[in-house]
């Protein structure tokens, strides 16, 4: 029976929290070891290669294990990170595709070159659910799923729901789209967007709707996950620094990002038991 690996991310550490305190690379692989995070995303879209690599020794003396987070801008440049990956022990690549043809014609080319790419490192890939990258669309990322089906998915739904501008609540036709998005999951990330907004303070009230929504969403993730395979999920808490958090006018944070991953992550963990399938009598 797999377990969920709970994650959180180098980019969401600098700041950790709204004191705006940046810490070293060895303190902030003992704060979220001694939190009880599985290991911490090393994102090459917020930090150079050179930096993942430092990083490393330091994650390997807490006991975490680092994910590759890769923004190719060409095809064959994901090489090299697949390798640099393969080489750090990453479970998998978290794609986020710079490489952004106009049509769904022109993308599935791409995707099917990566993937074939990673077979031939030994790297597995997903390809998360991004703005801003050959994903960024929920529309023509479904017809990429559709034609492309050994593509699999890394669910960061915050950014449907800012892309989508989805009205609250959901409509019927909106909660199955998402629904083919988590049915091709095989990781998923963290945070609480709203159709404006795409990282919510947690605990205020009129965030509420949106909180249960991807609570919900989670649970639905898990539990197909569940169903479908006993391999080991991993949820990468990513509540991002600003401008991805937003501030007050004197620029600081209006929450405090860490203890709301914590929250995330207690959050979860629980849905993950809750997904847990029946066990035969």
């Amino acid at each position: 029976m797999g377990d969920l690996k709970v994650y959180t991310s180098a980019w969401a550490m600098k700041p950790h929290d709204q004191t705006g305190v940046t810490l070293s690379d060895q303190d902030i692989a003992a704060m979220v070891a001694d939190a009880g995070y599985a290991g911490l995303a090393l994102d090459l879209g917020a930090a150079d290669v050179s930096a993942a690599r430092a990083m490393a020794p330091h994650l390997a003396r807490h006991g975490l294990t680092p994910l590759i987070v890769a923004f190719p801008k060409t095809v064959e440049s994901l090489r090299e990170t697949l390798i640099m990956a393969k080489d750090m022990g990453s479970p998998f690549v978290d794609v986020i595709g710079q490489v952004t043809p106009l049509s769904v014609d022109g993308m599935i080319p791409v995707i099917r070159r990566w993937i074939d790419m990673a077979d031939t490192v030994g790297m597995p890939i997903q390809f998360e659910s991004h703005r801003n990258c050959i994903t960024n669309d929920l529309y023509s990322t479904l017809l990429l799923l559709d034609a492309v089906p050994e593509m699999r998915m890394c669910a960061d739904l915050s950014h449907y729901v800012v892309d989508r501008e989805f009205w609250f609540p959901l409509s019927e036709r909106d909660m199955g789209l998402i629904s083919r998005v988590l049915q091709r999951a095989d990781s998923f990330q963290g945070r609480v967007a709203s159709r404006q907004q795409i990282q919510l303070q947690l605990d205020f009230p009129q965030h509420q709707k949106w909180v249960n929504l991807f609570k919900d969403w989670w649970l639905e993730g898990f539990t197909d996950y569940r169903k479908r395979t006993d391999d080991d999920c991993i949820f990468l808490c990513e509540l991002g620094p600003p401008e991805y958090a937003m501030t007050g006018p004197d620029g600081r944070e209006m929450s405090n990002r860490w203890d709301e991953a914590l929250q995330i992550k207690a959050w979860v963990q629980d849905l993950w038991k809750q997904a847990a399938p029946a066990q035969p009598r």
